[in-house]
């Protein structure tokens, strides 16, 4: 009776870490050299996690009456909560999903404090951002090296008449400092 006692309990725990997994990295933190800042991102869940990216960011003036043709560097907070839906293809298929390499869909809310600027010969004033939904790739490697990019969409609101323009996101860095062990583990 005993021996089944001690089965039954390592079993459990075999079937208790397939049922959880293994793939976010708990924490790490990363260096943009493209938008100069920092990002750190954090899990949630398994396929889940938080970044937060504080940078001098390239963006477009949305006070413009074509934004999309009118681009400047402003600083900006950006937080998404990614879903990461493809861990365990890639792993399946041999490929890595350290640092969070994998793609994602994320909410997306940016804030940027760009302070007194001259657009179109006005003089714009305030902080402005967006809410909207991305979609992402990201890639690290083992030298550290990192990279992200995602496109999607936001609704910009500020000091000018409020819209739906295109949200696109570039990170190319390095890991600083990273908590390799994966949530599940």
């Amino acid at each position: 009776m005993r021996r089944f006692f001690i089965l039954g309990f390592l079993f459990s725990g075999v079937f208790m870490y397939a049922q959880y997994g293994k793939n976010c990295e708990i924490r790490q933190f990363k260096l943009n050299a493209f938008n100069p800042g920092i990002e750190y991102e954090m899990a949630l869940g398994v396929n889940s996690t938080l970044d937060i990216r504080v940078a001098y960011q390239a963006a477009l003036e949305p006070a413009s009456s074509k934004p999309i043709e009118d681009f400047d560097f402003f600083p900006a907070i950006t937080v998404q909560n990614r879903y990461y839906h493809n861990f365990n293809g890639r792993e399946r298929r041999r490929r890595s999903i350290y640092g969070n390499s994998g793609n994602y869909i994320a909410p997306s809310v940016a804030v940027f404090s760009p302070g007194d600027r001259v657009v179109e010969d006005r003089l714009v004033d305030g902080i402005h951002g967006y809410g909207g939904v991305v979609y992402g790739v990201q890639r690290s490697y083992d030298s550290g090296f990192s990279f992200s990019v995602d496109a999607g969409a936001g609704y910009y609101v500020g000091p000018f008449k409020g819209a739906i323009q295109p949200v696109i996101n570039l990170s190319i860095g390095w890991i600083i400092s990273e908590k390799r062990w994966c949530v599940g583990l």
